[in-house]
């Protein structure tokens, strides 16, 4: 957009007016101190009414999302969300909720997510979940935070997590934030977990053992049972980082695989579109001895019906205001009644069969990093093109198709040997046809790739946003890598 807002301010001009003639003049003074009262100018743009509506109309236009084509980014991001659940959602009973009202309205809520806490159960194979998290990340620290004070009321102190070196970056962060110390555990070259690794950092300091499965690498971790052994057999517990949840539904459960935690995103797994940072929610389910410590309120049921319970000593207190993202819960519980159990498992199959079909059809000409059958996202490389992933996804803006996800892009941080990978994550929503759309503009750059390489690494071309700069990117990874949490191998400690 050439014009910003305030480029086209004018002074005097308004199109609003914020006196009403029945009142007269106010003078807020009556109602507040005078010291608190601001006297000067805020600066607001001054424009009137039809300015402002095609300002940000035209700002609109200039959004991308899944309702104007692929979006191999990642089903975190922007999943294909059904419509119909967003006026169930806006039911006047659950919109015109006040967490404030008398009580005794509010059990058709606590109905509501008590059944929804029994369904992500009975899906993850965890025996309780709390609500309360407002996003993975936030799932992820309440697990932990669980850990934490199970190991307390036990009288044992350990304070190291062990996380993988291709975890999401939330992962080590959220271990810092609860006040735990964390080490790195290598990727095999097939992009497992390696053992040997794993074996060496396993004392009595581990608290916990931090996995991605399906990983972020795109592949289901095999040898997820023979972890989970050795991990308990040290005392220590298995957090899982569930947030691939969307390829395991209906077919196997991470409670089964022997998880103690996992939390759930259900902006990406359940329904609500989500995008820069919200809104989202991040259940957290525990197995049974891990109950007593879940946050307030934990909703329950007894003779009297549906209540909020807090009277609960060991819990690790309140996580999140009154009951979480509720509207967000809503659309997670519509999501499961109209899918069905046969209809989620149909999600996860679809979600594994177009990341395979995505990875089969580039895989000539962007080979897979690891091989193999894929999860619901495949990871492909562009070592064989003369250009690099960040120029190639660049051409991609060109032909209407967002970028996938790249090495140190969102939460995702790849090891340095995967810089030339790109992860595509086409959802389980993709047609063939659309899939079949999206991958011939994959081709088409590919080919340019090689005819040309000097029009991938100047794109964008046709496109209004600026200029993506080489060195711009450069200095953003840069700047990331500064910023994540450092990850060192075992038996080096992170402050």
């Amino acid at each position: 957009m050439k014009q910003t807002i305030f480029d086209l301010s004018r002074p005097g001009v308004s199109g609003a007016g914020l006196q009403d003639p029945d009142f007269g003049e106010l003078d807020p003074s009556r109602w507040f101190d005078a010291e608190l009262l601001r006297t000067e100018l805020i600066g607001l743009p001054e424009v009137s009414e039809i300015e402002l509506v095609r300002h940000y109309t035209a700002l609109g236009h200039r959004a991308y999302g899944v309702d104007d084509g692929s979006y191999p980014l990642g089903s975190c991001t922007m999943k294909y969300n059904p419509k119909r659940h967003e006026p169930l959602a806006n039911l006047s009973g659950f919109a015109h909720a006040h967490p404030r009202q008398p009580a005794s309205t509010l059990p058709g809520l606590w109905e509501l997510l008590f059944h929804l806490a029994e369904y992500f159960a009975e899906l993850s194979g965890m025996d309780h979940f709390t609500l309360q998290p407002a996003a993975g990340a936030h799932g992820e620290l309440t697990g932990l935070m669980i850990i934490r004070a199970w190991f307390e009321s036990r009288g044992m102190k350990r304070d190291v997590v062990l996380v993988q070196d291709s975890a999401h970056g939330t992962n080590p962060a959220s271990a810092s934030m609860a006040g735990y110390r964390c080490k790195m555990i290598r990727t095999t070259p097939e992009g497992l977990t390696d053992l040997g690794t794993l074996e060496a950092a396993l004392d009595d300091s581990v608290a916990a053992v931090m996995l991605t499965n399906p990983s972020t690498l795109g592949l289901f971790e095999k040898n997820i049972r023979k972890i989970a052994e050795r991990v308990h057999e040290n005392g220590s517990l298995l957090i899982c980082d569930g947030a691939n949840m969307n390829s395991l539904m209906g077919i196997v459960r991470p409670g089964d695989m022997g998880f103690d935690v996992l939390q759930l995103n259900t902006h990406k797994t359940f329904s609500t579109p989500h995008l820069s940072g919200g809104p989202g929610s991040g259940p957290c389910g525990v197995k049974a001895f891990l109950e007593p410590f879940l946050p307030i309120p934990v909703i329950r049921r007894d003779a009297r019906g549906y209540f909020p319970d807090e009277d609960r000593p060991q819990s690790i207190g309140r996580m999140k205001s009154f009951y979480g993202h509720v509207r967000v819960l809503i659309r997670a519980y519509c999501y499961i009644l109209t899918s069905g159990s046969r209809g989620l498992r149909t999600v996860s199959e679809n979600a594994v069969l177009n990341a395979n079909y995505v990875q089969a059809r580039l895989s000539p000409y962007l080979p897979p990093v690891f091989g193999g059958t894929c999860m619901h996202e495949c990871l492909l490389s562009t070592a064989k093109l003369p250009v690099s992933a960040f120029d190639f996804a660049k051409r991609l803006i060109d032909y209407g198709v967002h970028p996938p996800t790249l090495v140190g892009a969102g939460c995702v941080y790849f090891p340095g040997h995967l810089r030339d990978a790109m992860l595509i994550e086409p959802t389980e929503t993709e047609t063939r046809e659309s899939l079949d759309r999206m991958i011939e503009k994959f081709l088409r750059v590919a080919q340019e790739a090689t005819e040309d390489p000097e029009l991938i690494r100047t794109a964008p071309h046709t496109r209004e946003v600026g200029k993506i700069l080489p060195s711009g990117s450069h200095r953003s990874q840069r700047a990331h890598e500064q910023k994540r949490p450092a990850l060192e191998p075992p038996g080096a400690d992170v402050p």
